[in-house]
Parts: C-alpha cells; sequence; structure tokens
C-alpha cells in the first residue's frame, strides 16, 4: 500500500486502517486535475471519505472512531497527497480538531483541571471526538492576518459572553473546508484577558447566522482546498458549544508530544506524498520517452542523470526527517523530552518543505518546455509544493528559534493575543 511508503512498520491494525485510505484513492486522483483547474473542492470527497470512516481515523474506538494515531494520520496525509494534495491538506485540517478532544481529556488525567471545571471540559472533549467519528467534517480554524513578534499564531477574534452563550466576532484568513465542512471550530480570546490563557475554542455551525465567507483564495499552492476564511460578526454560540474555562486552551497544549498540538508531521506528509508522485511521474515519462537520434530513454542523459540524483537526494532527505520526527512524536515509552522534540520539529518542516519543493523544480527541469504547464504534474506539484515553503513558519523561523532555544533557552510562543488596538 502506498501509506507503507512512508511508515514501513506498519502493524496489521494499521495497515488495515491503511487499506481504507487505499480504497478511496482512485476517485481522489481521478477528481485531482479537475478540481484544481477549477480550484474547487470535490463535494464528492465528504461522502466518500465519511463513508470510508476516515473522518473518525484518529478518533478513539471508545468514541465510535477508528482508533488511529500520529502514524496513521501521516500515512494517510502522505498516501492523499499522491493522490490530490489539495484533498489531502484539507483532510489533514479535519484531523487537526482531535487534539481539541484528546488533549483536554489527557489533561483532566493529568490533574490540570479542578472539579468545577471538568465537566465542561469533558464534555465538549468528547463532543469534538463524538462528532468525528459520526462522520461530521471539522474545520479547524485558528490563523488570522494579525501577527505579534512573540508567537506563531495571534488571535484577535473576540468571543464576549452574553445570557446562556457567548457573540464572536472577527475574521479567520487561514481554514481548509470553508463551505465544506458541517461546524468551524474555531479560536477566540475571551474578553478582558490579554494573554493566551484567554483563548477558547467554539463550535460554529457552517451556516449560523452571521457567518460569511471571505474572497476566493487564489494562492500559489493547493488550489481546491476551499481556503477561503470566514468573518464572524456577532456570532451567537450557546455555552455548550463552547470551551469557555479561562486556561483551558494553555492547559491542553502542554500535553502535545511535541510539535504545535501534536499532528503538524502530518502536514508535511502530504508535501512528501506530493513529492513523491511528481518524481514517479518524472522518471516514468523520461524512461519511456526516446531520443529520436539514438533510441536512448531521455532519462539516459547526462543531465537528466544528474537532476535525477539530485532530487532523489531531496526526496530522500524529506523521508529522513519525516520517519525520525515521527518516531520521536509516537515512541512508546517516548525516548526526547518534549523539549527536543519540539526543537528537531522547528528543524524538520523547514527540511521537508524544502526537499519536497526542490523535488518538484528538478521534476520541471527534467521535464523541459513540453511539461511546463499547469495541466501537468509537474506544474501542479511546483504550484502546490511552495505552499509548503510558507505554511505555519517558513524555514528560515525554524532555524531562528533553534538558535535562540540553543542559545538562549528561549521559543517563539505557540500562541497569542493580539493588542486590543489591532483588532480595531
Amino acid at each position: 500500500m502506498i501509506g507503507e511508503r512512508l511508515v514501513e512498520d506498519m502493524t496489521d491494525a494499521e495497515r488495515e486502517r491503511a487499506q481504507r485510505v487505499e480504497s478511496v484513492l482512485p476517485a481522489l486522483r481521478d477528481a485531482a486535475e479537475e478540481a484544481d483547474r477549477t480550484a474547487t473542492f470535490p463535494t464528492s470527497h465528504i461522502a466518500l471519505l465519511r463513508e470510508a470512516g476516515l473522518l473518525g481515523l484518529v478518533v478513539p474506538e471508545k468514541f465510535g472512531g477508528l482508533g488511529g494515531t500520529l502514524r496513521d494520520l501521516a500515512a494517510a496525509t502522505y498516501a492523499m497527497g499522491t493522490a490530490c494534495p489539495s484533498t489531502a491538506l484539507a483532510y489533514f485540517f479535519h484531523n487537526t480538531s482531535a487534539s481539541r478532544g484528546l488533549l483536554p481529556l489527557e489533561a483532566i488525567d493529568a490533574g490540570l483541571f479542578d472539579e468545577q471545571e471538568i465537566p465542561v471540559v469533558r464534555a465538549f472533549a468528547e463532543k469534538v471526538l463524538t462528532r468525528m467519528a459520526d462522520g461530521i467534517w471539522l474545520a479547524n480554524f485558528a490563523s488570522e492576518s494579525v501577527k505579534t513578534s512573540g508567537a506563531n499564531i495571534t488571535i484577535a477574534t473576540t468571543a464576549t459572553k452574553v445570557d446562556g452563550g457567548w457573540i464572536l466576532n472577527g475574521e479567520k484568513s487561514f481554514g481548509c473546508a470553508t463551505g465544506v465542512a458541517d461546524y468551524y471550530l474555531t479560536s477566540a480570546k475571551l474578553a478582558g484577558y490579554d494573554t493566551a490563557e484567554g483563548l477558547a475554542t467554539f463550535f460554529i455551525p457552517r451556516d449560523a447566522p452571521g457567518v460569511s465567507v471571505r474572497a476566493p483564495w487564489d494562492g500559489l499552492g493547493m488550489r481546491a482546498t476551499a481556503n477561503n476564511g470566514i468573518r464572524l460578526e456577532n456570532v451567537y454560540v450557546a455555552d455548550d458549544e463552547a470551551l469557555g474555562v479561562p486556561g483551558a486552551f494553555t492547559r491542553m497544549l502542554t500535553m502535545s508530544r511535541g510539535s504545535f498540538v501534536g499532528n503538524q508531521l502530518a502536514i508535511a506528509a502530504v508535501y512528501t506524498g506530493c513529492a513523491q508522485r511528481v518524481y514517479d511521474e518524472t522518471l516514468t515519462a523520461t524512461t519511456n520517452r526516446k531520443f529520436a537520434d539514438t533510441g536512448e530513454p531521455i532519462a539516459s542523459a547526462p543531465v537528466h542523470q544528474v537532476l535525477f540524483g539530485e532530487m532523489t537526494r531531496q526526496l530522500e532527505t524529506a523521508y529522513l526527517w519525516l520517519r525520525y520526527q515521527l518516531a520521536v512524536e509516537t515512541a512508546e515509552p517516548p525516548f526526547k523530552p518534549k523539549s527536543e522534540v519540539f526543537t528537531q520539529w522547528r528543524l524538520g518542516k523547514g527540511a521537508v518543505t524544502e526537499a519536497c519543493f526542490q523535488v518538484a523544480l528538478g521534476a520541471l527541469k527534467a521535464g523541459g518546455t513540453s511539461a511546463a504547464s499547469m495541466s501537468g504534474f509537474a506544474g501542479r506539484a511546483l504550484r502546490d509544493l511552495a505552499m509548503g515553503l510558507v505554511m505555519t513558519f517558513p524555514a528560515e523561523r525554524g532555524v531562528l528559534e533553534v538558535a535562540r532555544i540553543v542559545t538562549d533557552a528561549r521559543a517563539n510562543e505557540l500562541f497569542a493575543t493580539a493588542p486590543a488596538e489591532a483588532v480595531r
């Protein structure tokens, strides 16, 4: 199976879950070119993934899910990345929602919440997981256009308490499955708080009053992800659809094994799957085509030999970083402290995405003028993989943060709230 090219030592249970992923790949592959051309997420994929049980891939079995782990998710997004990177990316962001359920429950078990907080936190966490297991698509909206110097993601969207619930106002600039997901799982800052302790999470139905879609996203990246973002204008969210306990967000983050909220590695797997596909397609094309004068494969030319040697090196670099990061984030018992796992990820994310982009660049060169088309696999891969250079953070920022950690024992925070004046 394709997922085993990344996760080479699958257990029987992992292989069974990977077979579900394998079963949807032909449909994803068939729709990929048209989805890219029209910059439209194929709505048929929603039912496809739901019926395969894949919307609950990383949800524990006791909540109705398949019981997969980060290993399963990485194998799944990698395999989908070989078929349709846009779908793989949107699927990745759906699965990041699981952290909003798993991490709070772990924080409860670790004694980080008091007796009054536990029922509220547990109810919200279990709602996240059971909805995913039931086949509900969740779009995880955190990122915004507002930036602060000391954090990777800054939240300016506000949540004001009212009788029976909350009123949300703000704009989310990045989040796949806009207009596709059933619910937008949205981060906002509680009124009266100016630190990450005031961050909270809310379920917002896609068609809730006050929710609108931003202008269509015509980005240099995966075009069929429905990545437009949303605007929230006086959107009401009931108390039982919110996790508004102050400090709950930051306490749950302490439970992740390393990268971000514990699953960011799977986004790099999307890019690696895309890179593997363009490598394979380029190799096939240049070995099947012959020189008119000698009859030898085009791939045998010295320049192509150099290109394939470099593409192979870059692809193997991506695999090495990704597999090792997967090992340190999933090993039981852990063999590295969280600080070291986190540090490695800041380097690894950049190394993987830069290497994958170089594979696509090599494919463009190897294909020549005739293959330099946005309707071809090389052109699409080059654009798709360009997004990896900037998504979450560029390689240069990761290197800078690691240097700060090494020299100053200081790193950027994951989340921060925006000053009040920045929201106006």
